[in-house]
């Protein structure tokens, strides 16, 4: 097993001492993730992780004078496309971790909800790609087909902190361009996902609570936009044992006022106007078709004054404002979307054909993610998390000679060993000068010399 030592001192020390905190590598071995020969899995995982950081891609890092250091490219796409690997479970359970530590600097009172959402993952330029399929994206202006994925998206939040959870790459089964490899084992788990992939969302959310709940994340609401606030999938959150919040919009879904069965705009015009509270119109509790009852809250349009949006609770018993300010947290999962994709490189930084390479790259891209989110946690400055990604690549440009100094500091040691104490004194004295007027920038990355201990 090939381990190469020299990896380590190619992160940055904040993210070094966050690996090491998360112990992000004894989980990637916990589930299964491992070789049995040539350069170790957790090697590959921390070559690919800091690769947004070097600011190149795997090609320009392996034409770069660091190559002859590095493995060979073919050993990097075996790890990518190995098809067995967990890397669902490897993200559960590396969140899970996170969110104990995070839920451990947050009040008890504190509301945690799990975030639910999908994004466009574009592969316009890409023609054989595994269970490539055109896709319509909602979200865009534009309102335009692409070429790749629907990234579905589970996420937790308190508020402060977002962490991705868990994840699937949909496609479809009516504007499929490629199929399934028929290469794959049916037994692996990168076979398991595939057949997710061509799933509808719905039928995918509730085992995504399901796995997330079981593995003991806290959470006491699902938020949710128009796009997933339908009554089946509403009430099988509800059978969980969790409560939903989300936006919902005038469609062909009913509910029950006075034993009368009416659309949302009629229900609208039913609701009692609120009183002296600035942008909430009206509120009314009701229930809907599958017998779930819901409070509904009415809200202005801030972009178009004359017109109103309406957020759906379950819970009963929260007030019109608790309702606005819980929704309010599902911008978290905006957010990161914008990261992952612009500072992360989720979709540009590898352009792999096989599904499993798609799956694994989008694992290692969250986990970085995750990284960068509990360092923002716990920092005692300001900084954004994009303020410490760019730092985070400026150090990286500075290992390479703070790895130099290292090494000579300790060959300076061992020569001192050999020569009498008259001489050993002199140089120890001269360097001890020497490091003293250094920037301490500079010093952070040199070891204690044994003389001063």
């Amino acid at each position: 097993m090939i381990t190469n030592n020299r990896l380590n001192n190619q992160l940055p020390k904040e993210v070094k001492a966050i690996f090491d905190e998360l112990e992000i590598l004894k989980y990637l071995r916990k589930v299964g993730i491992n070789k049995g020969f040539g350069y170790s899995c957790a090697y590959l995982f921390q070559l690919v992780f800091s690769l947004v950081f070097e600011g190149k891609n795997l090609f320009r890092l392996l034409q770069s004078k660091k190559a002859k250091d590095l493995p060979e490219k073919n050993a990097i796409y075996r790890f990518l496309n190995n098809p067995q690997y967990n890397w669902r479970r490897f993200l559960l359970v590396l969140s899970t971790f996170t969110i104990m530590k995070v839920s451990s600097l947050t009040r008890h009172d504190r509301p945690k909800v799990l975030i639910v959402d999908d994004s466009s993952y574009e592969r316009n330029r890409s023609k054989k790609v595994e269970l490539l399929a055109r896709c319509f994206d909602h979200s865009s202006q534009k309102m335009r087909y692409y070429k790749g994925f629907r990234m579905l998206t589970l996420g937790w939040s308190d508020g402060a902190t977002f962490l991705p959870i868990d994840f699937a790459l949909l496609s479809s089964t009516n504007s499929q361009i490629n199929g399934i490899d028929n290469r794959i084992d049916k037994r692996t788990s990168g076979y398991k996902r595939r057949v997710e992939a061509l799933q509808k969302a719905p039928e995918v959310i509730p085992n995504m609570i399901k796995r997330a709940l079981s593995q003991g994340i806290d959470a006491s609401y699902v938020l949710m936009d128009t796009w997933f606030t339908q009554q089946p999938l509403i009430k099988s959150i509800v059978d969980q044992g969790l409560d939903v919040i989300g936006m919902v919009k005038d469609t062909k879904q009913r509910y029950q006022v006075n034993g009368e069965w009416v659309s949302l705009k009629k229900l609208y015009q039913t609701a009692k106007p609120s009183q002296h509270q600035k942008g909430i119109l009206r509120s009314i509790h009701t229930t809907m078709a599958n017998g779930v009852p819901v409070k509904v809250v009415f809200v202005r349009n801030r972009h178009k004054k004359r017109q109103w949006l309406a957020i759906l609770s379950t819970d009963c018993t929260l007030s019109d404002q608790e309702i606005i300010r819980i929704y309010g947290i599902r911008w978290d999962i905006e957010v990161f979307f914008k990261t992952v994709k612009s500072l992360l490189k989720l979709q540009k930084e590898f352009q792999g054909r096989s599904y499993d390479s798609m799956i694994s790259h989008t694992t290692i891209v969250f986990t970085r993610y995750i990284v960068l989110s509990w360092q923002n946690r716990v920092s005692t400055d300001y900084r954004t998390l994009g303020g410490i990604f760019y730092e985070l690549c400026d150090e990286i440009d500075e290992l390479d000679w703070a790895f130099a100094l290292q090494l000579l500091i300790e060959i300076l040691e061992d020569a001192l060993q050999n020569v009498n104490q008259k001489i050993k004194k002199f140089i120890e004295s001269q360097l001890r000068k020497w490091i003293v007027v250094l920037p301490n920038y500079i010093k952070a990355y040199l070891p204690k010399l044994s003389c001063e201990s």
